[in-house]
């Protein structure tokens, strides 16, 4: 239940990343056939981050700590726009037209995946604040 709220979450972001950047597009007919283009990429991008990014990390791990954390704005660019290219060989209508794009669609996403699970806290998050509640009392 949980991998399913956080493709939702990330399915939103990616949603929200279309209508704010210019160059990240997802096509379809109608709004269903687009919002399961968003809910397929969003689960394409879920493997990609889990896969690929731990790889990069470590093998880019000095630019981490030369950069200061700031090259992970760019990777997170390459894989958005690596999820993209995926999109585009499953024949999902889900486009991102550049590095640019890619770069603020990685932030926006970012940002809104991390607002949306403030908002929608996690199982976990749930049981370890009532837990924090019962000890106060």
């Amino acid at each position: 239940m949980r991998i399913l709220l956080k493709v939702g979450i990330t399915a939103v972001a990616l949603w929200v990343a279309t209508v704010l950047i210019g160059g990240i597009s997802v096509d379809g007919d109608t709004g269903a056939r687009r919002a399961l283009t968003l809910v397929a990429v969003a689960a394409i991008f879920g493997l990609v981050n889990t896969f690929i990014k731990p790889v990069i990390k470590t093998l880019g791990c000095a630019f981490y700590v030369l950069t200061l954390g700031l090259i992970g704005l760019v990777v997170n660019a390459l894989l958005l726009w690596l999820t993209s290219e995926l999109a585009g060989e499953l024949d999902l209508p889900f486009h991102v037209t550049g590095f640019w794009p890619a770069f603020w669609g990685a932030i926006v996403v970012g940002v809104v995946g991390w607002l949306l699970h403030l908002v929608v806290p996690e199982k976990d998050d749930r049981k370890r604040d009532r837990k924090d509640d019962r000890k106060r009392d």
